[in-house]
């Protein structure tokens, strides 16, 4: 392996047994195990990739989990946050659609970040985005999962003068990923349960987002060799 397959785009999750490796520009993920995944850990320190994040164990499922028959039921939105979220997720849509198909996920990452230097949401007006997205999502005509509607979300709260609340992030058992929008704490908002299996990988990661049972360093994480160490 060289360093061609690793770039700054690249975002590495480590489990218990594998390591998850999706490209932020392509969207395009890849699993490694064993000796590949040492070797790949390893040139993530010269080059300009993030650091690998650590992924906690999710509850025992076996792959099962009870899914509802029917959309939940939309909270009430003002007017006013319903009339710009279906503006936004326009443009959302319009953005995954023009353009190079391998560059979709880049693009709408893109659009989901571009108030993340901006000051955390609060509860109460992220969630007033995510429903207002949701009750738009429902009379457009066109696919809009959980990347589309997370980016979406983020982009009204932007507009608002928030930021930051974009989270991207993997689970196991299987291993899956999933996009969500977050509060000032962290926390996921209007999410079921289930999205506190996921640790986020496109965002650093805090104590308060990964749970109490942070898992230590992985087995294939390995210091980078220092001048001298072959020295006796």
């Amino acid at each position: 392996m060289t360093t061609a397959g690793v770039t700054k785009y690249s975002r590495t999750a480590l489990t218990g047994r594998a390591g998850v490796v999706v490209n932020y520009r392509t969207g395009h993920t890849m699993v490694l195990t064993g000796d590949t995944l040492t070797r790949w850990t390893a040139l993530l320190a010269y080059t300009g990739a993030p650091p690998p994040v650590p992924v906690r164990e999710s509850q025992v499922s076996w792959g099962t989990q009870e899914a509802p028959a029917r959309l939940r039921p939309v909270p009430a939105t003002p007017w006013a946050w319903r009339l710009a979220a279906a503006s936004v997720l326009a443009v959302t849509l319009a953005v995954r659609t023009c353009g190079r198909r391998t560059r979709r996920f880049g693009r709408l990452r893109w659009l989901a970040e571009i108030g993340r230097t901006l000051p955390g949401p609060a509860t109460s007006h992220a969630r007033l985005a995510v429903c207002s997205v949701r009750w738009a999502a429902r009379v457009f005509p066109a696919r809009v999962a959980c990347l589309e509607e997370s980016a979406a979300a983020s982009l009204v709260l932007a507009l608002g003068g928030r930021g930051g609340a974009w989270r991207h992030g993997i689970a196991t058992d299987p291993i899956r990923l999933h996009a969500w929008v977050c509060d000032v704490h962290g926390q996921p908002v209007e999410e079921p349960e289930q999205t506190g299996d996921y640790t986020p990988i496109n965002a650093p990661t805090t104590d308060l987002e990964r749970g109490p049972d942070v898992r230590p360093a992985h087995p294939a994480v390995r210091p980078a060799r220092q001048p001298g160490d072959d020295q006796p």
